[in-house]
């Protein structure tokens, strides 16, 4: 079957996002909470901060060569208490848990390419953009972020009181011809304390399951849901052992949900805890930028950009611009386009999008990409003019 009889006969694409309390998210807000508290007193640091987390225990390593002198211990606990592990009743407690630190400083190997301008390591970085959004991101993971998002905020609002820090959001959307028709299935799963129990102690009562759909699912999706839309609200039937106490956690192990749900390639490298010289980042970021710009300016429907660098080489060795078959500017007409105007480079990537800010905690949930705040500069479509007129 080719493609264009696939658009014809439709399709279902899913894409899941996790809570900040998810055990993974909180390894990531962890580590990038450090990085942005050592930036706060040196923007020239070099960090890889690793996180892993389990029940009652929290060790964090990896290599960070600064001049900043922070309390790691506090950093943690604040961070964690700030996500709402605040009380025992949740299986974890950021008064109570085990911290451990094995931070070391960079390898001297590694830092004399990074200190000549050089990439922070090899590898290909992804960016992608579409038109399905206001947002250019894909319908799937845009909805799966903001489902996610508003369990965090009825929580913290509550608004929702017994629900818990950890959870977790799916969303399958229908194509046909390649266009988002209708949302087919919801997926939640939110951790809760005992009292919306039924009588057996293993399901959550219908009357909670109503109160979350009123109050998270009909206020995100309920535009896009018909009679056919599958509901699934705990569909295990209850989640009491959540976090850490339920799952172990890893920075940079949900590196799909941090990028575009699945509907685009991902270059490998995770984000989270590693300052901008590692391209596994800026250059990602970068990638991101370059394809909305190009979206936006009208050149295609969706854009794939990929960047690749070696060690220690400031230039990447490629760079390619794919529209998909979507667009009006073919991919080879933009990439030398693209090296003109878009700085490419470590250095040139950091001072442009401003990569040295403490801005990374807050990115660390919810996705890198489609969040349209201030600080969130690789996502700008700035460009889209100049790119328009270097096209003419």
């Amino acid at each position: 079957m080719n493609a264009e009889e696939i658009g014809k006969t439709g399709y279902f694409f899913t894409s899941e996002s996790v809570t900040e309390g998810h055990p993974d998210k909180l390894c990531d807000i962890v580590s990038d909470s450090i990085l942005d508290a050592i930036l706060k007193q040196d923007v020239n640091a070099r960090v890889a901060c690793e996180t892993f987390v389990s029940k009652g225990l929290l060790i964090v390593g990896g290599e960070i060569t600064s001049k900043a002198k922070i309390s790691t211990q506090n950093i943690i606990k604040e961070a964690v208490k700030k996500i709402g592990y605040d009380r025992p009743s949740f299986g974890f407690d950021y008064n109570t848990c085990a911290i451990i630190d094995t931070i070391n400083s960079q390898s001297p190997d590694i830092a004399q390419g990074v200190d000549t301008g050089g990439a922070g390591d090899q590898g290909l970085m992804i960016g992608f953009a579409c038109k399905e959004t206001k947002e250019l991101m894909p319908l799937p993971i845009m909805l799966a972020h903001k489902l996610a998002f508003r369990l965090a905020k009825v929580r913290k609002e509550n608004i929702l009181p017994f629900l818990g820090p950890d959870g977790k959001s799916q969303v399958t959307v229908e194509y046909e011809n390649w266009t988002p028709k209708r949302i087919d299935a919801v997926v939640i799963s939110t951790q809760h304390t005992e009292e919306i129990l039924d009588k057996s102690g293993n399901h959550i009562t219908e009357k909670s399951k109503g109160q979350i759909f009123d109050a998270i699912v009909n206020p995100i999706v309920g535009s896009l849901i018909d009679k056919k839309t599958k509901i699934f609200i705990n569909p295990t039937g209850k989640f009491l052992i959540g976090g850490p106490t339920g799952d172990t956690g890893l920075t940079g192990r949900k590196i799909i949900v941090d990028t575009y749900g699945a509907m685009a390639s991902h270059g490998g490298g995770a984000f989270s805890g590693k300052d901008s010289t590692k391209v596994d980042r800026s250059a990602n970021y970068m990638a991101r930028h370059i394809a909305k710009n190009i979206v936006a300016a009208g050149f295609a429907l969706k854009c794939t950009v990929q960047l690749a660098y070696a060690i220690g080489v400031a230039d990447p060795v490629s760079v390619m611009v794919d529209t998909h078959h979507s667009g009006k500017v073919p991919g080879s007409v933009l990439e030398p386009i693209v090296k003109k105007i878009f700085p490419l480079t470590p250095k040139g990537i950091i001072d442009y999008l401003k990569l040295r800010r403490p801005i990374f905690a807050k990115t660390a949930a919810y996705g890198h990409f489609g969040r349209e705040e201030a600080d969130f500069t690789w996502e700008k479509t700035n460009k889209a003019a100049e790119l328009k007129k270097a096209v003419k």
